[in-house]
């Protein structure tokens, strides 16, 4: 595995990272145009939170990048990336409608995404103050 991806734990833990992007983004892109929300999540506090999971997302998507950027090659980035890119929207069918329309899912996503960063800051902050 070495001659492919030396550094290969850090290339499962951007593949899980990168799957979260994925399906929060397909969960979100649902939730776009705010108008056009499903029923179950029509109310102002789903709005709160459609744009608090938006703004987790753009952290999560910005860290993943740097982190798969800082820690892997090129080639496992593509390839890794693409992988994700294929099967996460076979994941977001196999979700219950409940976590995919409606504020139940909005909830268990934000603290999803919490998680992964907190994991994320766990997991790249060291090669990260390395860098600088």
């Amino acid at each position: 595995m070495d001659a492919i991806e030396p550094n290969w734990v850090s290339s499962l833990y951007f593949a899980v990272f990168a799957t979260g992007c994925a399906l929060a983004f397909l969960i979100l892109a649902g939730m776009f145009p705010l108008r056009a929300r499903p029923d179950t999540a029509r109310s102002s506090l789903a709005a709160l939170l459609v744009a608090g999971n938006a703004v987790l997302l753009v952290l999560l998507l910005t860290g993943t990048g740097f982190f798969g950027y800082t820690e892997l090659r090129w080639s496992t980035l593509i390839v890794v990336g693409g992988l994700v890119v294929l099967f996460a929207p076979g994941l977001f069918e196999a979700l219950p409608a409940s976590l995919r329309d409606g504020r139940t899912g909005l909830l268990v996503l934000a603290g999803v995404q919490a998680i992964a960063l907190a994991v994320l800051a766990k997991v790249g902050g060291l090669s990260w103050v390395a860098m600088s």
